[in-house]
């Protein structure tokens, strides 16, 4: 394979028969050129061993086409997720995707990472904000560099998206009220994770909004053997017959924790989660969960920054929110008193 770094456009022109603006609209990802036609193009390429050069093409075109996508974790299930809705929505439209880490200490803000990944050849950047960052309400873009924000609440200065942390929350309340149960206990998250406060927010209002009396919240981290601390406490309050967990690591750990301390589930208790996180990871999985559409809310943050790339105005100070989906399964039944 002849990896001549001197191999032009022209070149790949004449080896697939083409013209060099097809070349081109084929290296621009443009949805305008034949499946048959792009083949023998990427063909041609690959023969020749051409590269497009993304910097002749940024000046003369004025962008990179990539995207910038800031994340605080790369292991965190709901951010992998929504970096791969980015991912797919990028490639259906021609666009390469950058990704970073949010930095540490003094650097973890909105204006450390978006300059960090600003010096980088992008024509916008996307931030999944899952923690708490200082600057949130003074963060201004760079000029000619819009930022999407993925995240709880609506920002002054940028568009955002993020699942419905809080309505989630009081969807499970009353689905399991509606199973019979006097009240709901709640296994959260982490308090630094926005949405982990949401989650719990949501929860404690919709019981209130009921005229429950709200139970002591039990504080997990996100990872299964927390879940199982808590289940294990729940285990042990005999008013307990209901649990909302935060995540399905968590509702997982809880179910053993019950199991141990001598509750049946659902027999005894029943339990939700949310995410639908251990699909094919846990066998014959029978865990009730929200699952939270991240692929949708990935693909909403491209469309807002692709379109604020060309031009398109895209409002802010209002919060794209995104629904769940209530899956039922086999850990919830209804409450005979």
């Amino acid at each position: 394979m002849n990896r001549n770094l001197t191999v032009s456009m022209q070149d790949v022109a004449r080896e697939a028969g083409v013209s060099p603006q097809t070349v081109s609209r084929v290296t621009n990802g443009s949805k305008s050129v034949r499946d048959e036609t792009r083949v023998r193009v990427e063909e041609a390429m690959d023969k020749l061993g051409y590269r497009p050069n993304y910097a002749a093409r940024a000046l003369k075109y004025g962008r990179f086409n990539d995207i910038g996508v800031v994340v605080f974790s790369l292991y965190d299930y709901g951010d992998s997720r929504i970096l791969d809705g980015i991912v797919a929505a990028a490639v259906d439209e021609g666009y390469a995707v950058t990704v970073r880490t949010m930095g540490v200490g003094k650097e973890r803000s909105l204006q450390a990472a978006v300059e960090r990944m600003a010096q980088l050849p992008v024509d916008g950047i996307i931030v999944v904000l899952q923690q708490d960052v200082p600057d949130f309400d003074s963060f201004v873009p760079p000029k000619e560099m819009p930022v999407v924000l993925v995240c709880e609440g609506a920002s002054t200065n940028c568009p955002t998206v993020d699942a419905d942390q809080y309505g989630c929350s009081t969807s499970i309340v009353d689905y399991l009220l509606e199973q019979g149960h006097s009240t709901v206990h709640h296994i959260a998250g982490p308090m630094q994770s926005r949405a982990a406060r949401s989650r719990l927010q949501g929860w404690s209002d919709q019981l209130d909004r009921h005229g429950i009396a709200v139970p002591q919240a039990l504080i997990g981290d996100w990872g299964a053997d927390s879940g199982y601390r808590a289940g294990f406490e729940l285990a042990h309050d005999p008013e307990c017959t209901a649990v909302y967990a935060a995540n399905d690591q968590m509702a997982y750990g809880a179910i053993l924790g019950l199991k141990d301390g001598g509750r049946r589930v659902p027999e005894d208790v029943s339990i939700v989660g949310v995410d639908d996180s251990l699909r094919g990871i846990v066998p014959q999985l029978d865990l009730t969960t929200m699952r939270m559409r991240f692929d949708t809310i990935g693909h909403e943050a491209f469309t807002m920054i692709r379109k604020q790339c060309e031009g398109e105005n895209v409002p802010v100070n209002v919060k794209t929110v995104i629904p769940g989906e209530l899956i039922e399964r086999g850990s919830v039944v209804r409450y005979a008193r």
